[in-house]
Formats: structure tokens, C-alpha cells, sequence
């Protein structure tokens, strides 16, 4: 299974703004930190903010945060609210299910066992644990680094 664009800068989102809780942070920030599409990113905010993990706010001042603590973001629901399409194969769509082996077949329940722990897997994860220490012992914060397409600020 992989992941869309869509849900990849969807969790890249939540952890920039639990790695930036002190502050509001923009869509063209988190757009120049990852190397993405502003436009794109913009889409993702919009259902984050209508899911009620993120907070968004309108105006001059305004920009996004985390609506929830990160221990209350599950990832599983993140992939879930993100993702909308499950089917690993033909015969997940019974509309579209055209295989000449689906009625007997036992493939159908295997690929829906590996879905359901994959899932299974990503419920027992929070944004909480995803920002805790790395591999290398540092923060995740302090890992985060400008992406090489992003455009670098020149001061004025």
C-alpha cells in the first residue's frame, strides 16, 4: 500500500505545527520548508480544518496550529480521514469487481487482513510519538531541515 501525496503532506502538516507549538504557522512556511506545491498544501489545510485537528486563522495575523494535544492525533485516523480509496485489489469494489476468481477466491481475505493490520499498526501511533526523539537521539524539531527545492529567505 502507499500513501497519496494527499496524506503524506497531511502528516508532514501535523508534525510541522506540533514541532512549532509555540507560534502560528503559515501555509507558505510549511509550503517552503517541504518543497510543495503552496496551492496543494492549501486543499490539505482546508480538510484539516474541517476534520478539527487544525485551527485555522483568517487574516493578516492569522495562519494555523493544532486544535487537539498530539498525544490526540491518531494516525490511523489521519490516513483514514485522508485516504479514500482502500481497495487493494479489483475485488474490494464489488461494483467494479470483474475478477473471474472473487467468488471462490482467498487472496480478497489475506489483502483484507494486511489492510487491517497496516491499519491496525498506524492506530496505535499519535503525533505525540512521531515527534519524540529520533533514531539519533535529537528532537524532532531540530531534525527538521529546509527541503532542497524550497526557496531560501534572503533578508532584507
Amino acid at each position: 500500500m502507499r500513501l497519496t501525496a494527499y496524506t503524506d503532506y497531511a502528516l508532514r502538516t501535523l508534525m510541522y505545527l506540533a514541532a512549532h507549538r509555540d507560534r502560528l504557522v503559515t501555509i507558505s512556511e510549511i509550503a517552503g520548508v517541504h518543497g510543495i506545491s503552496k496551492n496543494h498544501l492549501m486543499k490539505v489545510v482546508y480538510q484539516l480544518g474541517l476534520s478539527g485537528m487544525v485551527e485555522t486563522i483568517r487574516g493578516r495575523n492569522g495562519g494555523l496550529r493544532l486544535n487537539h494535544e498530539p498525544a490526540d492525533i491518531n494516525i490511523g485516523d489521519v490516513v483514514r480521514h485522508t485516504e479514500t480509496d482502500f481497495h487493494m485489489a479489483e475485488c474490494f469494489d464489488p461494483s467494479g469487481d470483474q475478477c473471474l476468481y472473487s467468488p471462490a477466491c482467498a487472496l480478497k481475505d489475506v489483502l483484507q487482513s494486511a489492510t487491517a493490520a497496516y491499519l491496525g499498526i498506524l492506530d496505535k501511533v499519535t503525533l505525540a510519538s512521531l515527534m519524540k526523539e529520533g533514531r539519533s537521539g535529537e528532537k524532532a524539531r531540530a531534525t527538521i531541515r529546509m527541503h532542497p527545492r524550497a526557496k531560501k529567505e534572503t533578508a532584507a
